[in-house]
This record gives structure tokens, sequence and C-alpha cells, in this order.
């Protein structure tokens, strides 16, 4: 199979590479010998204008990873078990994550968003009978508990790893107003994260683990739909992170320092931010909730990170900060951004990098390939709307909506399949949907797209998100590229929805810029000017909000939800 292109791949990108026989718990067991001194973690909070931290060094991380596994042990847990973990980013995420890997486990990553009905389905689907959570959020596990094979839930308290001082203010002036407070009941199964690790033996007992056991148990989203379990092996995750490793040709092991926002509950900030830093002795600065901009600010300006895996709605925040167009943050330490999970605006990218002095290149992958498949070159050439070129090992081609069997020459669009060595085994009791998504040896990504001559992809859209209004096909994606050009749009989503007459119309959701002004007239006839007619919106709706998951998607099918009840109702008040 011929790949364009291998011949735009930046001096240092191996064409293919010999992946190292390890498990993934392994990376961090070879970044202790190495580095046991290094900060692993930095975390806290800021209060007011002041920032509270405590760093955990990776000889401490690989410790409580290890009592973590001998602890699961010690509940029976085996080889092949499932161990849910629900919590944002903080450092109880990868103790638990490294010591499950460790005891042999496959771990269920799960949203700390996630409302009872939610829990109780991915618990029930998966089969984890070990779920690690928040305080906060044991009301909800609690509720789904009955109804899941659950039998211990390890409960731990943000606070947890905070400094001393700011632990205490924590406790007084926070913790029961945002529902952090807990009286845990005494029930079996029931265990305070802390006194779990302090009564576990220091050492796991050993297990045999081959590359090709499942390490993860990762949930897609389920804004496309039911939410699937894809099973990513422990040779998944490791050649992705090395994949990742090896596209950013100027990585200093042992001196980086990552700002981890990006959830790793979700598999993109999971191999991005988590397994990369882990891989490569990075220092995480952890952020448990990435909507806290000024926090991310201070964050920024403090600890200097050099590396900042994101999603777009983290940097047009940055952008758009009145203090950072004021001079009030250092932000010129950041080299190198990967943006994934949603679609990155040429404008977004240009203005960041103005005033980073860094490079933001926009990347593509999903959860079934552990996650990332292509990314622009960092320092090489970078090509508009372009999700870039496949990763070393990753070959990718365009084919046929219909059939999805006619490979489609140069330029035309039609559905990306590609294959490689970070593809998932298939989704977890579901081999049905298995046959659909992975078929002679290719993955069916389900995103609509096109290559041109140089191997460069683009993403035209979900195949389930195109909207059929009047008989013509309407991608979304390309009407939001539109609306990003209009100098008072912030943010905008376009969807398909419902319509009396055309069964679709195309309407378009924005929030404005701050002190910036637009009217619904004014947005369709900029849309007018530069779309074929049929493409232009028809309706504009302008929000201070839009609703996003917490890695940063926008909830298109929200939207399109609200509009349907709303017709609903217009129905049923015409009826009466």
């Amino acid at each position: 199979m011929e790949k364009p292109w291998l011949r735009f791949y930046e001096e240092g990108v191996p064409h293919t590479i010999d992946y190292p026989p390890y498990l993934l718990h392994e990376l961090l067991d070879h970044t202790v010998e190495r580095f046991p001194d290094r900060p692993a973690m930095i975390f806290g909070a800021s209060v007011g204008s002041r920032l509270l931290t405590r760093a955990i060094t990776y000889r401490e991380l690989g410790q409580l990873a290890d009592r973590f596994a001998a602890g699961l042990q010690s509940l029976g847990v085996k080889k092949g078990d499932r161990v849910a973990i629900q919590l944002p980013n903080c450092p109880q995420f990868p103790i638990a994550f490294y010591g499950t890997l460790k005891a042999g486990g496959v771990v269920v990553s799960t949203s700390p968003l996630y409302v009872a009905r939610e829990i109780e389905y991915q618990l029930r689907d998966a089969g984890a009978q070990v779920m690690v959570t928040l305080t906060r959020n044991f009301r909800d596990v609690e509720q789904a508990r009955p109804h899941t094979p659950l039998r211990h839930v390890i409960v731990t308290n943000i606070k947890e790893y905070f400094p001393a001082p700011l632990k205490l203010l924590f406790s007084l002036a926070v913790e029961k107003k945002e529902g952090h407070y807990l009286k845990l009941p005494e029930r079996p199964g029931n265990i305070w994260f802390q006194d779990f690790l302090a009564k576990a033996p220091a050492k796991p007992e050993p297990v045999h683990i081959d590359q090709e056991d499942l390490a993860l148990l990762q949930y897609t989203g389920g804004t496309t739909g039911v939410s699937k379990g894809a099973m990513l092996t422990h040779r998944n995750m490791v050649v992705n992170t090395i994949q990742v490793r090896s596209w950013l040709t100027d990585t200093k092991e042992g001196q980086e320092v990552a700002l981890c926002a990006a959830p790793f509950f979700h598999v993109y900030g999971m191999t991005v931010g988590m397994s990369f830093s882990v891989y490569v002795g990075a220092t995480m600065v952890l952020m448990a909730n990435p909507r806290h901009i000024d926090e991310m600010l201070m964050l920024i300006d403090k600890f200097r990170p050099t590396v900042f895996p994101g999603v777009p709605t983290m940097y047009v925040a940055i952008n758009n900060h009145p203090d950072v167009a004021a001079g009030k943050y250092h932000l010129r330490s950041i080299r190198a951004c990967i943006s994934g999970s949603a679609p990155l605006p040429v404008e977004v990218k240009t203005k960041f990098e103005e005033l980073t002095g860094g490079k933001l290149v926009e990347g593509y992958g999903l959860t079934e390939a552990a996650p990332v498949t292509h990314c622009n070159p960092i320092y090489g050439l970078n090509k508009a709307g372009s999700i870039g070129l496949p990763f070393p090992d990753v070959d990718a081609k365009i084919v046929d909506v219909e059939t999805g069997e006619k490979e489609l020459p140069i330029g035309e669009i039609g559905e990306l399949i590609l294959r490689g060595p970070q593809v998932m085994k298939g989704y977890w009791n579901m081999p049905e949907e298995t046959a659909i998504a992975l078929r002679n040896g290719w993955l069916y990504t389900g995103d609509v797209a096109k290559m041109d001559e140089d191997g460069y992809f683009y993403i035209v859209d979900r195949k389930k998100d195109m909207i059929i209004s009047g008989g013509f096909n309407i991608y979304p994606r390309e009407i939001e590229d539109v609306l990003y050009e209009h100098p008072a749009v912030k943010e905008a989503v376009a969807a398909g929805v419902p319509d009396e007459y055309r069964g679709e119309m195309l309407k378009v959701y924005i929030v404005l810029k701050e002190g910036m002004t637009a009217t619904e007239e004014e947005i369709i006839e900029f849309c007018r000017q530069r779309l074929a007619k049929y493409k232009v919106p028809r309706a504009v709706e302008f929000r201070t909000e839009l609703p996003k998951t917490l890695v940063g998607k926008f909830l298109r099918r929200a939207l399109v939800e609200e509009e349907r009840r709303r017709l609903e109702e217009k129905k049923k008040q015409q009826q009466a």
C-alpha cells in the first residue's frame, strides 16, 4: 500500500517502530528506576490569587501503586477482573490505574459526571466488582449498586493529596457546600482510600500478564448512540504511547512538564497526558476541573509546562481571557500542544501560537485506537483544516460510504478506515457491533473524510452527524469552520434539527465573544457569501454557553433533543 504521507514526516520521526515488549504499568516501573526523585505529579488548587500545591515523586507514585495493587489482591481481585475508576485528574487516578494493572486487573474508566443510571449500565456491562470513586459521587454509586455486581467501593475525597493548609481550608469552607463531605456508611465493601492503602502489603504478588491481555475497557462517549466498551490491550496502549513520543521529536527525557487538563478518564487524556508523561518521566501538573481557566493560567505561569495536550475549548478560553491580552501570565514555556477530541479552528491555532510562541497542531483519534492515529507535524508542514498524517505503522484510506469496500481516489469524500497495532480487540460483549467496526483487519471509523495528494487527511464530519435537508447532504463541520471565521463568534455548533416541512433543518448555535454583538440576519448573510445556498443555516440561536462533555466535545445530540422536545410541545399545544 502506497503511503504518500511518509514524505512529509519530520526528520527524526521513524516510518516504523520496533516496540519494546512492555506491559503498560512497566512504563511506570522503568521511570521509577530512572527518575525516582523527579516530581511525577503536582496537585492542588487556587485560593484567590494564590496556588497551593503538593508534589509527589515517581518513587512515591510507584510505592503507592504497588500498595494499591496488593490491596486489590487482598480483596480477591485476580487477573482479568475489572476495576472501575471514577475520578478526575488527581493523584488517586494514576495510583489506582497503575495499581489495578499491577494486580492483573482491567481498568474500567468511568466519568465522574455520570449519574446513577449511566454508572449502573457501565458497571453491569463490564462486570466490575470493585470501584474507586469520589465522596461526592458516592450517592450515585450507592443508588446504582444493587443492580450491579459491585462488591467493594473504595472512596476518596478530592482533598486527600492537597497540601496541609489547603486541605484545612477546603474542609472548613468548601467540603460540605460543594457536596464533598461524606460520612461513609459502615457496611461490608465500603472502604476509605487511605485506609485501603495503609492496610495493604507494600508489594503485590507477581501476576503473569501478556501484552495481548486487556488493560482497559474504555467506553465510547455515547454521544453517537449506545456506549460500547472498547477492549484495549497492554500492547495497544503501550504502542500508542510510544507513537506519541516518536511524533514529539524534541522530547527531553526526565525534563518535560505536562499540563494535564484533558481528563484521564477519557482515553485521549489518559494516553497523551498521563501515559506519555509517565513514559518520558515528565512532571504532570494535574487539573481536576479544566473549566477553571483562571487556575489553568496560574498553573502555566508558575510551573512553566512545556507540553500541553488539550482540546479546542481550552485553547479558545486562553485566547479570549482578558488577563492574557493584558500580559499578566507567562505562557512562553509551552513548546508543543496536540489538540484532540474536536476540530481545531484555524483562527484558534494561529492566535494561541502567537500568544505562546509554541506549536499547536490538530490530531485525530478515536477510543477504538487507543486513541491517536493522525497528527499534523509539530514543526513541519501543517495544513489548515487537516488532521495531518497517519502515525508510524498506521495505514489509512478512504472508502465509499455505501459498501465500505471500494477505495476512493485522492480528493474524494468517503469513510476513513485504518489499521495499526493500537487498534482494539473489539467491543466488550458486542460481537455484532465488533463485526461492523472491524472488517478484514480494518477499523471503520464512522468519520467522513478525504485525503489529498500529500497524504494529509481531512475530516468532513461523522456519518451519523450528516444533515439531509431538502435532499442535500450537509456536513456540520464545514458550516462551523465558516462560522469561526466571523470575528464575533467564540463557539459554534451546526445541527440538523427536526422540521415539519423538510424533515431536517440546518440550525446553528453560537456563543459570542465577550463585548461583541451580532444578529441572526448578519450571521446568515455571512454564511450566504461563503457557502452554497443549501448549506446556509435557516435559523440562528445565540447562547451564553453550549452543552459539552468534560473533555470539550460539543453535545450536538443534546441540542437536537431540545429541538425535538420543543416541536412536540408545540404540536401538543396546537392540538389542545
